[in-house]
């Protein structure tokens, strides 16, 4: 009698965590989803975030996984169209029943998604874009890892302004990302007192840049900030310079920087690039050069600002599902991720709490040099 009231008693605490068990965990397995740009103009971002995490979630699958968890990674292309970004989450919840998100790509992708994961309260980790309407108001299901466009567009303009420029225009991108760059730059230059003296924009996918250049040429600028992907960035560059302009350009992380370096060639030298993750090509950091040790033992002899903020969306994320414990939910992986005060991975520190999700505010300024390779 005793033994099948101990049975019964097993048999209600196993059917208990059935009832409670999250989609996308099992013994063995923790499911992830990313929604990213894998094809199209802008297909380089995609790619490079899917790679740094993948690259690190390998590591850590080789080293016997998450409490004996292995991170299988689903991805699913967008196309950095809006429309497409919520398909895709949609699928990635519903269909592929991913436990949580990383690695997302995009403004306007990502605030399609928003909605639909928080209702569906799923976390997502590390969203490769800098918006401030993805950080306000406050979401819980959200936690970022790179700093926001306000710092690095405040990074940009307290540079110029201090070596005396003060005629900037802007090119940004007609979308919630380019405005975002956008209101940046005119924060920072309203705080000294200034404006932008011109701006211009381009639709996203596109590279029909000439009506703006015209109105940014006109206005004769010190320096153009551009808020934008690396084909259409490059496509304005190689067009003033075409014209004689000889003014500074200056961009946001999100342009990707390998391949507006590879775009332009021997043409882009000096163009400014300002970061978000550490340098990845110099081994000046811990978490560098783990990175790039991981990076060769995959195969991968190509280092870049992307994949190094991928690996680091993924180093993020596997801290938070260890500090999540054995019976792994999302709420206890929001309850790690919040644990998580000021720790450093090796010269990149990530800090959360109940009530700030933003992880860092780390920036960088870089310059495009010759053969397309970044310095300080």
């Amino acid at each position: 009698m005793k033994m099948l009231k101990k049975l019964t008693c097993l048999a209600l605490v196993f059917t208990a965590a059935l009832a409670h068990a999250e989609n996308g965990v099992t013994d063995k397995e923790i499911v992830i989803g990313q929604f990213a740009v894998i094809s199209g103009p802008a297909a380089q971002l995609g790619q490079r975030m899917q790679l740094g995490m993948q690259t690190y979630f390998n590591v850590v699958n080789a080293q016997g996984g998450i409490h004996g968890r292995s991170i299988k990674l689903i991805t699913r292309d967008d196309g950095y169209e809006p429309d497409k970004a919520a398909a895709a989450v949609k699928a990635l919840i519903n269909e592929d029943k991913v436990f949580a998100l990383a690695g997302s790509v995009g403004t306007p992708t990502g605030l399609a998604a928003l909605p639909i994961l928080t209702e569906a309260q799923v976390p997502l980790v590390g969203m490769f874009t800098g918006a401030q309407a993805l950080r306000e108001p406050f979401n819980r299901q959200v936690f970022h890892v790179r700093a926001s466009y306000f710092d690095e567009t405040e990074r940009m303009v307290q540079h110029l302004t201090t070596l005396g420029v003060k005629k900037i225009a802007v090119f940004y991108q007609n979308d919630a990302y380019g405005k975002a760059g956008l209101e940046g730059v005119e924060r920072a230059l309203t705080k000294r007192q200034l404006k932008p003296v011109a701006t211009g924009t381009v639709e996203r996918n596109s590279v029909d840049v000439a009506k703006s250049l015209e109105a940014i040429l006109k206005s004769e600028p010190e320096a153009v900030v551009q808020i934008s992907a690396y084909k259409s960035s490059a496509a304005f560059f190689k067009q003033a310079r075409a014209k004689g302009y000889g003014g500074q350009f200056f961009n946001v992380s999100f342009v990707g920087s390998k391949a507006l370096a590879d775009d332009l060639g021997d043409a882009g030298q000096g163009v400014v690039i300002s970061q978000v993750v550490p340098f990845p090509y110099a081994g000046n950091s811990g978490v560098v050069r783990d990175y790039q040790q991981r990076m060769l033992e995959a195969g991968q002899k190509e280092f870049d600002f992307t994949s190094m903020e991928g690996y680091l969306t993924a180093r993020v994320l596997v801290e938070g599902l260890r500090r999540a414990g054995r019976t792994l939910t999302r709420e206890s992986l929001i309850s790690g991720l919040e644990s998580m005060h000021d720790v450093n991975l090796g010269g990149f520190t990530v800090n959360y709490s109940a009530k700030n999700h933003q992880g860092s505010n780390f920036t960088d300024l870089t310059i495009i040099g010759r053969g397309g390779k970044f310095m300080h």
